[in-house]
């Protein structure tokens, strides 16, 4: 029971409200905060149709300002399992062939769940904007089933592969607490400096004889 002097919690739609009262981008949570460590809250009506609306543009310039591929709820402090995703795939034709670097249009992805489809895994050096100039490798799904609903309720189920794959398990991770880091091979972890000097190949192979760390046997570029 509280006592009179302890705060009265905010509901998510005040705490929405108030981050939309900034001007700019929304500030990004980083590694460390609780938020990103708990299972977010399932979306059911808690924030009405347009302040869901103006939240999502929100996320979404916020993301394009970062600039990042995805954002979810919790990364701004909203324990919501929503979360938006868009790539345009601005990268060279190598590039996009060794990592199934295609463009994704955006989408908003409400109370979002994953599944691998088939063993096969896909291993290359992924990064946060909650975790700020690093990365490291992480093996994922090479493809996945993605169920989830839009903005409007609508159902999505979606197969994805290649880099669009890897961009919705990152964004569905955030919303169960996980950042890519618990699964990453840490040995690979590397400065954003380090990475462009060094480790901008196609894929992580190099990396992986250079700093010790093994590829998973099923490993391919999607």
């Amino acid at each position: 029971m509280a006592s009179p002097s302890d705060p009265v919690p905010s509901s998510l739609s005040d705490q929405v409200e108030e981050l939309l009262s900034r001007t700019g981008p929304l500030p990004i949570v980083a590694a460390g905060d609780p938020v990103l460590r708990r299972a977010a809250e399932p979306f059911d009506g808690q924030l009405d149709p347009t302040l869901l609306a103006r939240f999502v543009a929100a996320l979404r310039d916020t993301m394009h300002a970062a600039p990042g591929v995805g954002l979810a709820a919790p990364q701004v402090g909203v324990p919501l399992r929503l979360a938006v995703v868009e790539d345009p795939a601005p990268v060279p034709d190598e590039i996009r062939e060794a990592r199934g670097r295609v463009p994704l249009p955006f989408r908003v992805l409400v109370n979002p769940a994953y599944e691998p489809l088939g063993p096969a895994r896909a291993a290359f050096f992924e990064g946060c904007l909650s975790v700020p100039g690093w990365q490291a490798v992480v093996a994922r799904p090479a493809e996945v089933r993605l169920l989830a609903q839009d903005e409007n309720g609508r159902p999505l189920d979606e197969v994805f592969t290649g880099w669009p794959a890897r961009i919705v398990q990152h964004e569905t991770d955030h919303l169960n607490g996980t950042l890519y880091l618990d699964r990453a091979e840490l040995r690979s972890l590397s400065s954003n400096q380090a990475m462009l000097e060094r480790w901008s190949h196609p894929t992580p192979s190099q990396a992986a004889t250079a700093l010790g760390f093994d590829l998973p046997e099923d490993y391919r570029a999607p």
